[in-house]
């Protein structure tokens, strides 16, 4: 009697034991489509890894859509990026009467030689802002010419989160930048119109004021 009781102690606590292990593999069951969740994470993550590698992907500014943007352009951004500043800027349509005064100036050699710069580039309106008379008479004189033109280069690539600041120019005296983010005003009236242009060693912001050094 004894030991059939025993017998079935012995039975049902087998069949407990198999019973826990079966609801153990089922618990494992219902984990395992957790695994899965994560693999949209990374699919979606490509794209983001993927953005800046288009040409306009860094320039901010209104001034930015005259830029031409087939490739093949040596105006367009992804052209520039290719070439030293003063040859960038000759393919650039904003840029032609500052590449003029920049081979009247014999500076042309200079900037695209120079290594790691930033050059604040005043657009075909900007000097169409000055008076006739007064930028002929600037463009006649080569000092003169240089010194105003070297104003508008300062040391070092800066980046939009280095831009606002005071900076001494390679003419030798400084101007400021004012703002953040893309909004930033040089010398209190030349605003950037197209900035973070790249070229092969330079960066380059595009204004919308010729800037003129301090006498």
């Amino acid at each position: 009697m004894v030991r059939t009781k025993f017998a079935a102690v012995a039975a049902a606590t087998a069949l407990a034991l198999s019973l826990a292990a079966c609801g153990g593999g089922s618990s494992h069951d219902t984990a395992a489509p957790s695994a899965p969740t994560s693999a949209p994470m990374t699919t979606a993550a490509a794209p983001s890894s993927a953005a800046p590698m288009t040409g306009t992907g860094t320039q901010f500014g209104s001034g930015c859509a005259a830029v031409p943007t087939d490739p093949a352009n040596p105006g367009s951004f992804d052209a520039m990026a290719k070439v030293p500043v003063a040859s960038a800027a000759a393919g650039n349509p904003l840029l032609s009467t500052l590449v003029g005064a920049v081979k009247q100036a014999n500076l042309v050699d200079s900037l695209n030689n120079a290594n790691g710069i930033t050059v604040f580039a005043p657009t075909n309106d900007a000097f169409g802002k000055i008076p006739k008379a007064d930028l002929d008479k600037v463009l006649a004189d080569p000092k003169t010419l240089a010194a105003v033109l070297t104003y508008h280069v300062v040391s070092g690539k800066l980046s939009p989160s280095e831009l606002a600041g005071t900076h001494k120019t390679l003419q030798g005296t400084d101007l400021m930048v004012t703002g953040s983010g893309t909004s930033f005003t040089v010398n209190g009236n030349a605003m950037v119109v197209c900035g973070n242009v790249q070229t092969a060693n330079a960066t380059v912001y595009i204004v919308d004021t010729v800037l003129m050094p301090k006498s």
